[in-house]
């Protein structure tokens, strides 16, 4: 039985890296600071999607925060409302798209990095 534990031990510190708990510790918070700025960044990034031939366009941050719609008032004229609807839903999925690629992109190799 003695054998098993030193075994363990031994299989316990070395997949920490060698720095113990510690070293893991002190890993972690600096990917929780470096996520966070990540965030931060994010929140601050836009992406825009069109539709309509660019006569609405939506706006989102890469925190997948909605924060503009434009519609051109010349594709109202001749524009039923279900249409509209149409082209407004397909335009913030296209944006939502875009802001999670965005999201991926930013956020990815900070996701590579985990020590688990």
């Amino acid at each position: 039985m003695g054998k098993g534990k030193g075994r363990n031990r031994r299989f316990q510190n070395s997949a920490l890296g060698g720095g113990g708990q510690a070293g893991m510790m002190q890993q972690l918070q600096q990917m929780q600071q470096q996520l966070a700025e990540a965030q931060e960044k994010l929140a601050e990034e836009t992406v825009t999607a069109t539709a309509g031939g660019g006569a609405i366009s939506v706006t989102m941050t890469g925190d997948q925060k909605c924060t503009d719609v434009k519609i051109d008032p010349e594709f109202l004229a001749d524009m039923d409302a279900e249409m509209l609807q149409d082209m407004l839903l397909s335009a913030v999925n296209m944006a939502l798209d875009k802001s999670r690629e965005l999201q991926a992109e930013k956020m990815g190799p900070l996701a590579g990095g985990l020590p688990f």
